[in-house]
């Protein structure tokens, strides 16, 4: 029997039972099962990624996406200079942006605390920024593609900061759907990349309400095992390396052999601190914006349809 006439005429092929049982065939292939899907930010394009390899580049600034879950803010440090056609793990990193992580080797971690941290003083990363910089994982999907999860982390630049021209960096995004009643979920989100940033830093505003049928399809994707791995925060999985001796995927952070506790003198980062986030208490709201819509305790709840027609007020 052929390879080829071996599979026709498998009555179980389609079966739940069988679609199941895939996973293994995952784990024998080596790689991470439903994890090996991101978008990447690199040279402010939206780039699709499957396994490492580059699959589809957009020709806009602009990605619909569905807000499926989010890892908690984390923090990472990188010691020494940038070098685009090398790939290495950070030196020190946090998930929960307090203490460094119980996987960082004990002769890398930069302080007991992030925050008595010396990379974590601004001026101590590039220009004025901290070199320890925030970051947040989130699972996605394209909007018309409710079956597919993707990673996307987001640097300091696209979480904190002020609105411009109606749209948000994260936290504020999130903080606008809050406070009329709509979760992240349940809306079709643009991303935008900021035309006048050095840096890729995005900004996110509402589209649309997701039909009933959709938001199920959002909410069954949300609970799958491919979204959780995406916010589960891992080294290897965050920078796409491996540990030494294996082969490295491209990706967009190096770092040289690490020093401990070495002085860091300023030098250009791919992804910068954004200066702003010094000027507040993390987890805390940011300044608001002349730009940004105002909610006040006298303001009616609005239904989805007038939060997503107020972007264009």
């Amino acid at each position: 029997m052929s390879n080829v006439t071996l599979f026709k005429g498998n009555a179980l092929a389609n079966s739940d039972l069988f679609k199941s049982l895939q996973q293994m065939n995952d784990t024998l292939i080596g790689g991470g099962f439903g994890t090996s899907r991101r978008i990447s930010l690199r040279g402010g394009k939206f780039r699709q990624m499957l396994n490492g390899e580059q699959m589809k580049v957009s020709k806009h600034d602009e990605l619909n996406i569905v807000v499926l879950d989010a890892a908690p803010v984390a923090r990472t440090f990188y010691e020494g200079e940038y070098d685009p056609e090398k790939t290495a793990p950070p030196t020190c990193w946090s998930a929960d942006t307090q203490t460094p992580s119980a996987d960082v080797p004990e002769e890398h971690r930069q302080s007991i605390r992030c925050a008595d941290c010396a990379m974590n003083v601004k001026g101590s990363g590039a220009g004025n920024s901290r070199a320890c910089r925030y970051s947040q994982r989130l699972s996605v999907a394209l909007e018309g593609d409710l079956e597919t999860v993707y990673q996307l982390q987001l640097p300091a630049t696209s979480l904190f900061g002020d609105a411009k021209d109606g749209a948000m960096p994260m936290q504020g995004y999130a903080r606008f759907l809050k406070a009329h009643n709509t979760p992240c979920i349940a809306v079709i989100t643009e991303m935008r990349f900021d035309e006048d940033a050095d840096v890729p830093k995005l900004f996110f505003k509402a589209v649309r309400p997701l039909e009933e049928s959709e938001l199920e399809a959002a909410v069954e994707l949300r609970d799958s095992e491919d979204s959780k791995q995406a916010i589960t925060f891992t080294v290897s999985k965050q920078d796409n390396v491996e540990p030494k001796g294996a082969a490295v995927e491209e990706e967009e952070e190096e770092a040289p052999k690490p020093k401990t506790r070495a002085k860091r003198k300023p030098k250009p980062t791919p992804e910068p601190v954004d200066e702003d986030e010094d000027d507040e208490a993390f987890g805390e709201p940011v300044k608001a914006s002349t730009n940004k819509p105002k909610v006040t305790a006298k303001d009616e709840p609005l239904d989805l349809s007038d939060i997503v027609d107020a972007w264009d007020d």
